[in-house]
């Protein structure tokens, strides 16, 4: 079974940049979907961000503009790019399958000057 292994994240200043990287354990099949999601304190776990195997990218309202999700196919590897943060961005991220398998330790992102 796939192992996700999330990284990159830390606490950056409002209107700052992370890069977020998740490598996974196995090959992961071009055609699937994946996609980084987010649990804040108190919330449900949301799909922030996903990319079919053709790139076709699709984002929550929210973070429209300011983040990019990437893939690399070869490298079993997948990004994402934030930028302009905000402190309603802080949360655990999580990178995973559209729909989800088996989570990951995620990574902590946090948002505050």
């Amino acid at each position: 079974q796939v192992q996700f292994v999330e990284s990159g994240g830390g606490l950056v200043q409002p209107g700052g940049s992370l890069r977020l990287s998740c490598a996974a354990s196995g090959s992961i099949p071009r055609f699937y979907i994946m996609g980084w999601y987010r649990q804040a304190p108190g919330n449900q776990r949301e799909l922030v961000a996903r990319i079919t195997g053709s790139a076709i990218t699709n984002y929550l309202d929210s973070v429209k503009g300011r983040f990019t999700i990437s893939r690399d196919n070869a490298k079993n590897t997948l990004y994402l790019q934030m930028n302009s943060l905000k402190p309603e961005d802080t949360a655990v991220y999580y990178c995973n399958f559209v729909p989800a398998a088996r989570w990951g330790q995620g990574t902590q992102v946090t948002v505050s000057s």
